[in-house]
Formats: C-alpha cells, structure tokens, sequence
C-alpha cells in the first residue's frame, strides 16, 4: 500500500467510496454531495494542467486555457515530477480508456 501522510481510517473510507463509482453521472452525483463547487473545480482545473503539462504545453498556454495560477501549475508541475505518482495513474487510465473506446469505434465501422 503506498505510505501517504494523509492516510487515516476515514481517508481509507472516501477512496474506498471514489474507486466503486461507475460511471460519469455517478462521480457528477458523489463530487456535489462530497464537495463545494469551487473545489470540483479546483481539482478538475488541476488535472487539465497535469495532462497539458505531460503533453509539453508551456505555462502561458496553459494559463490561456485554463486560467490556472502559475503557483498552481507549478504545484501541479512538482506532483508529476516527484510527486505520488497520482496524476500520472489517473491520466493514464484516462489515455487507456480512450485508446480502448477509439479502437472499438473503428473496429464497429
């Protein structure tokens, strides 16, 4: 199990709850009971920087789109690159399923 110092009992518990959600509609449903607009919004502004950044965009571009902070890039720029490997997981999932959803398209034509 990886050694996090957020790691507690009812830290345990919310992961536990966020890997079981399903589908899009579900997570829209948890993340508006679990968390104020802005930190949905936070969070999900981060995860765009993280892939804009893994894929070689410059700050100045990423802040065009998304509006981010360059205090928050940066964060997010020390979590790709020594971080808990978090963004990377997730971002790749995201890639694999996408490659698997394209590669189904193709195969149904």
């Amino acid at each position: 199990m990886f050694p996090s110092r957020l790691q507690k009992e009812q830290l345990d518990f919310l992961c536990d709850a966020i890997s079981v959600v399903g589908t899009r509609e579900q997570a829209y449903r948890v993340l508006s009971d679990l968390c104020t607009i802005a930190e949905v919004e936070s969070m999900s502004q981060r995860l765009v920087v993280a892939r804009l950044l893994r894929t070689g965009a410059t700050y100045q571009q990423i802040v065009k789109e998304t509006g981010a902070s360059s205090a928050t890039i940066s964060r997010v720029k020390r979590c790709l690159e020594n971080g808990a490997g978090g963004y990377e997981t997730i971002l790749a999932a995201l890639d694999e399923r996408n490659d698997t959803s394209m590669h189904q398209e193709r195969e149904e034509r």
